[in-house]
């Protein structure tokens, strides 16, 4: 095999890629390989900011597993192809499956690193059109979809995401959010520590609700503990009280919103007393901290994980927008506002656009959302006969195996298929399953401009990342692989991811290009968060829809709640600063220190266990043993355990990721529990039992 050039000693600067933080890197190379990683100082959004994992980027280059050509598995075994015969190889099968069966046949998973790579991004796309498949799954609906289903109709464009003015607030309010972890999430602000420090250091607040006493919450002026799920009753108590006590003060934003007497009679049903019970959340804080947040000056009201992957997912992150308006916290400084990216995929959007429920999935019916299908659905359209069948899949960095519901039933699904292929750098608990796995070039050998997060940021900069390394004559950019396999489906190979930044780069608010941004190493600072409403609205009347229909039809199902008996124990999910999914577990450096898959319980639920005995946690669709870690920091009732472990699987090319290889939580989640509204997994609030773990030994007694 060729080796590539070396790239010339000296230092290199570039955005990390590898969160939604996209913070700036200096990076020292010396003798071909990285010697130095720190924050880049000068870097507009960052300042100089850096987590553990961006240091981890040239282990991610150098590790000895990451694949670098083609394979096809022959029986139990993989050899390796040659790029064009790979690409005609997985065109013939994919060609094969649609002609006989149809397009839907043929269908798509795109995992979360597909929007941290600017070339996957801009060419993917392209692909998946050739493919013609309704059948297209991602990370987004075990994630952020109920963000975008609120945006879509609140403010008519799925991007169309307020994100806190954080660094100008005086009162920030998190729900089901942990940023201290995340670096921030639909919030892109590397340095959210600091950040959050910064607001109680000028006199602010920052109030957390949430189940587990969270690293957040040692930032926070006050931490109140929540029942899962039940978020959607806090919010319409907390606009109870403002509507009660007439403190809604729509400001600016009166003149061009509607809704307003609908959600008042919406919210009028959930004094504090009524919620309280179902909350835990004592109805005094529910009053108090509702007068103080609307009479606030400058405040935001922000929720993110725990509020999307749940039952309620939907009306949460509606009612956390509705909140924000009613108490004119949302486009003006400190409050809730729009970014301006200097590549805005808003610009073509049409105003009046419908976003979702134009087909359904064909075993189950759930609805589709912006041309994607909820998937919780994809097994069961493996498993399930009859016309329509998926029957082969191509995956696109992504690992549904470990970080969709029921992975184990996926897992069997895969196994069946008639053809799999898989883009992606790694052999992994899905890919094992791929006929054929095409791996791309990555990291720190790709050039980059973060596309999506750039819509999230809390300041409006732009920052174009060249590669640091040169690829391999045996590698392939992902936008080669995409290109070539668009072709041999259609003829054509498509714009290059390039042409197409340049493009929108040209026509975007501040007119620049790509050859402008390299001469910015560090990046441009077009500066704070600017109101811009309701010019930036979407909706057909160029309004805000503070009570869409779909929402108000949806609160009989959370009514019911109120009134619903509470399992005695429910699982909650959780994440560390040194992991990201299911897709960092294999740096050495990320993995040291004590386990991290740990399920952790109150000591009120722990009754008869012992701290650091392997307990065994059930589901409705299966059981894991895992470590049990007692502690106070999560509440009664409530059992957490981290996501993207499971790497013990059979056939897995993962060394140190399998030397740490945990539990699955999605050997837990169940498919079946489901925002209604939205089609997003509600994988927080399933039911469990923990038990001591049965040992070989005492199976033989």
């Amino acid at each position: 095999m060729t080796q590539p050039d070396l790239p010339a000693d000296g230092v290199y600067f570039r955005a990390c890629n590898l969160c939604e933080a996209i913070c700036g890197l200096r990076l020292t190379v010396e003798g071909g390989r990285v010697t130095d990683v720190r924050g880049d100082p000068d870097d507009p959004l960052s300042r100089g900011h850096i987590c553990p994992k961006g240091t981890a980027l040239p282990d991610l280059h150098a590790d000895p597993d990451r694949l670098k050509r083609p394979l096809r598995r022959v029986g139990d075994a993989w050899e390796e192809l040659e790029w064009d015969a790979a690409l005609d190889f997985v065109a013939a099968r994919l060609s094969a499956v649609r002609d006989a069966h149809g397009p839907d046949a043929v269908a798509s998973f795109q995992g979360n690193p597909s929007v941290h790579n600017s070339g996957t991004l801009l060419s993917a796309s392209a692909f998946l059109k050739a493919i013609g498949s309704r059948n297209r799954f991602t990370a987004t609906s075990t994630d952020q979809l109920p963000h975008h289903f609120a945006g879509a109709e609140m403010f008519g464009h799925p991007l169309l995401l307020p994100i806190p003015d954080i660094d100008r607030t005086d009162f920030f309010l998190m729900l089901g959010a942990n940023p201290a972890a995340s670096n921030g999430s639909i919030l892109t602000a590397p340095g959210m520590r600091g950040r959050l420090k910064a607001i109680r250091e000028r006199g602010g607040r920052v109030v957390l609700f949430d189940p587990r006493r969270t690293e957040s919450a040692a930032l926070a002026t006050e931490y109140h503990p929540i029942r899962p799920g039940t978020d959607a009753l806090l919010l319409l108590g907390l606009l109870n009280v403002i509507f009660v006590e007439f403190l809604e003060r729509l400001g600016h934003l009166e003149t061009f919103t509607d809704g307003l007497e609908a959600l008042r009679q919406a919210a009028a049903p959930y004094t504090p007393v009524a919620v309280a019970p179902a909350t835990g959340v004592p109805a005094d804080v529910i009053r108090g901290l509702a007068r103080d947040f609307a009479r606030a000056e400058r405040a935001v009201a922000y929720g993110r994980i725990g509020l999307s992957v749940q039952s309620f997912g939907g009306l949460s992150q509606w009612l956390v927008n509705a909140l924000n308006i009613v108490t004119g916290h949302l486009d003006t400084p400190g409050s809730a506002m729009f970014p301006r990216p200097a590549f805005d995929l808003l610009l073509r959007a049409r105003a009046g656009e419908v976003h979702h429920g134009r087909y359904t999935s064909r075993v189950r019916g759930l609805p589709e959302f912006d041309h994607e299908l909820p998937n919780v659905t994809m097994a069961e359209e493996m498993l399930t006969p009859g016309d329509g069948q998926v029957r082969a899949l191509v995956t696109i960095a992504g690992n549904p195996v470990l970080s969709t519901p029921d992975g184990a039933r996926l897992d069997r699904a895969l196994a069946g298929l008639d053809f799999m292929v898989s883009i992606d750098p790694y052999l992994n608990e899905t890919t094992r399953h791929a006929h054929v796995i095409l791996p791309p070039a990555t990291g720190l050998e790709v050039g980059h401009y973060d596309v999506i997060f750039h819509h999230f940021a809390v300041r409006n900069t732009a920052r174009y990342s060249d590669p640091v390394f040169p690829i391999g004559p045996d590698q392939r950019y992902d936008h080669q692989i995409f290109a070539g396999l668009t072709e041999r489906l259609t003829g054509k190979a498509g714009t290059s991811p390039e042409a197409r930044l340049n493009l929108g780069l040209k026509h975007g608010p501040y007119a620049t290009s790509v050859e402008d941004l390299r001469a910015h190493p560090h990046g441009i600072d077009y500066g704070p968060l600017t109101p811009c409403l309701p010019e930036r609205l979407l909706t057909a009347g160029g309004r805000v829809h503070l009570a869409p229909a779909a929402m108000l039809a949806d609160l009989p199902r959370l009514h019911a709640t109120l009134r619903a008996p509470v399992p005695p124990l429910v699982l909650i999910g959780r994440r560390d600063l040194r992991s990201n999914n299911s897709w960092m577990h294999n740096t050495p450096r990320l993995m040291r220190g004590p386990a991290r898959c740990t399920v952790q319980l109150h000591p009120h639920d722990a009754r008869g266990l012992q701290d650091g005995q392997d307990v065994t946690v059930q589901s409705r669709v299966g059981a894991v043993t895992v470590p049990l870690e007692i502690t106070e920091d999560v509440m009664p009732g409530v059992a957490c355990l981290p996501h993207g472990f499971g790497h013990g699987r059979v056939g897995v090319r993962l060394a140190v990721a399998q030397a740490h290889a945990g539990a699955s939580v999605n050997d837990l989640t169940d498919p079946e529990r489901v925002d209604a509204l939205t089609g997003n997994a509600a994988l927080n609030g399933v039911p469990v039992t923990v038990r001591a773990a049965v040992t070989e030994a005492m199976s033989a007694d």
